[in-house]
C-alpha cells in the first residue's frame, strides 16, 4: 500500500537580513584599482551610474528560489523610510510581499557596495531594523505550510547572537518541532565591532543540533570556528582572495565539525573555487522532515564541486553569489535531485548570478539550467 504525499501551500519560507544594496557603477574599460590606492584621502574616482537592488538572504535566496518555480514566502523587517518603499516595490515587483512588516524602531538596512574591476568588493553595511528582528517577526503559522525553513545572516542581526544566540536556538527550535527542514546562511561580522567578537563556537554548538542544512562560506565558518587560523590564513593571503590560500584539507575539517555539532548537511561556499559538501545520515534528515532524498546517494558523502565555467565579458556583479548558489542547491533538495546535479545546480546558479545587475537578473528558469546541466554532461562524455 503507498501512503500518499502530504501536500503543502508552501515549499520554503526564506527569512532573515534584508535590506537595500547601494551600488556605484565602473566603466568595464578601467583599469585595475588597488585598494590603497582606491581609499587614498582627497582622491576623485569618476563613476558610471547608481543601482539600488534588494539585498540580504531574504531577498537573493528567496526571489531566486521564486524563479526556479519554488512557492516561497519572504518575512523579513524594513523601517518606514524612503529605503524600506524602495525594497516594498520591488518585492510588489516580483509579487512577494507576504511576511516582510514595517517596523518603527529602526531604519530599512542598507549596504554601499564598491567593487571595480579588479578587486574584490568592499561593503559598508547598516544592518538598521535587522538588529531588532526576533523569533517574534515570523509567522510560524505560515512556517509550518512549507516544507523548509531558511534563515540567514544573523551575524548582522544583533538580537540573534546576543546572549550567546538564544534567539536563532530558540528560533530553530520552534521550527524544527514543527517537522520542518531547516537551512542556516552566515555571513562574516565585523571583526572589530561587537558581533566579532561573540562567541560564535558556543552559538553554532547551540544552533546546530536544530539545523539540517549549514551553507556558511568557508571565510565564515572559518572565522567562527577556528579564529587563531582565520587570523594566520588572512596574514598569510596579504589582501588576495583567502579562498586562494585555503588548503582543501582544512574544508573537510570544517565539516567534520560542522555534523559533530549536529548539522546533517554541510555545504561550505568557496567563491570562484566551488565549494565542498559533506553529508551525514540523509535518511534520518528524510524521516525528520518532508523531504525526499535519494538517501542511498546522499547519506555520508564527501565531494569538492568545481565552479561552473564563466564569461568573463559577461559579469556584471558578484553580489549575491553566494545566496544565489544556496537558492539552487535549496531548490535541488526539494526536487529530490541525487547530491552531484543538486550541487552542479548550486555552482550553475552562482555563476548566472553574475551575469546580472543585481542577485537574480542573470538567473535562468530551472528548466534552462537543467538543459544547460544536461549540455554540459553530454559535453564532459565525449
Amino acid at each position: 500500500m503507498t501512503t500518499a504525499k502530504k501536500s503543502f501551500p508552501l515549499d520554503a519560507v526564506v527569512a532573515g537580513y534584508l535590506g537595500v544594496d547601494i551600488t556605484p557603477g565602473f566603466p568595464a574599460t578601467r583599469r585595475a584599482i588597488p585598494a590603497a590606492e582606491l581609499f587614498r584621502p582627497g582622491r576623485l574616482i569618476e563613476t558610471e551610474g547608481l543601482i539600488f537592488s534588494l539585498g540580504g538572504v531574504v531577498a537573493n535566496t528567496g526571489l531566486a528560489m521564486k524563479r526556479f518555480g519554488q512557492k516561497v514566502e519572504l518575512m523579513g523587517s524594513i523601517g518606514c523610510d524612503a529605503l524600506g518603499e524602495i525594497v516594498m516595490a520591488q518585492l510588489k515587483h516580483h509579487q512577494a510581499v507576504g511576511g516582510v512588516r514595517q517596523n518603527r524602531r529602526a531604519g530599512t538596512a542598507y549596504g554601499i557596495i564598491v567593487a571595480p574591476p579588479g578587486m574584490d568588493r568592499i561593503i559598508f553595511e547598516d544592518p538598521g531594523c535587522n538588529g531588532v528582528f526576533t523569533a517574534q517577526d515570523i509567522d510560524f503559522k505560515k512556517v509550518a505550510q512549507s516544507r523548509l525553513f531558511h534563515f540567514g545572516y544573523p551575524p548582522l542581526m544583533e538580537k540573534m547572537w546576543v546572549a550567546n544566540g538564544a534567539e536563532l536556538r530558540k528560533l530553530f527550535r520552534r521550527v524544527r518541532r514543527l517537522g520542518v527542514a531547516t537551512s542556516l546562511d552566515m555571513t562574516l561580522p565585523d571583526a572589530d565591532g561587537p558581533a566579532g567578537k561573540a562567541n560564535w563556537r558556543k552559538i553554532l554548538a547551540g544552533v546546530l543540533p536544530f539545523v539540517d542544512i549549514f551553507v556558511p562560506s568557508v571565510e565564515e565558518i572559518l572565522f567562527m570556528l577556528e579564529p587563531e587560523q582565520y587570523a594566520r590564513i588572512l596574514a598569510k593571503a596579504a589582501g588576495r582572495d583567502m579562498v586562494d590560500v585555503i588548503p582543501q584539507e582544512l574544508y573537510e575539517r570544517l565539516a567534520e565539525r560542522m555534523l559533530a555539532l549536529g548539522a546533517k548537511v554541510a555545504l561550505i561556499k568557496a567563491g570562484h573555487r566551488g565549494a565542498y559538501l559533506q553529508t551525514g545520515d540523509v535518511a534520518k534528515l528524510n524521516a525528520a522532515t518532508a523531504l525526499e532524498l535519494p538517501a542511498g546517494n546522499w547519506s555520508r558523502r564527501k565531494l569538492w564541486i568545481g565552479s561552473f565555467p564563466t564569461d568573463p565579458r559577461r559579469i556584471k556583479n558578484a553580489c549575491g553569489a553566494g545566496d544565489c548558489a544556496v537558492a539552487g542547491f535549496l531548490t535541488a533538495v526539494l526536487k529530490g535531485v541525487e547530491i552531484e546535479p543538486a550541487a552542479q545546480y548550486a555552482m550553475l546558479a552562482g555563476r548566472d548570478n553574475l551575469y546580472g545587475l543585481d542577485a537574480f537578473a542573470g538567473l535562468s528558469d530551472w528548466k534552462e539550467m537543467t538543459r544547460c546541466l544536461a549540455r554540459q554532461t553530454r559535453a564532459a562524455k565525449r
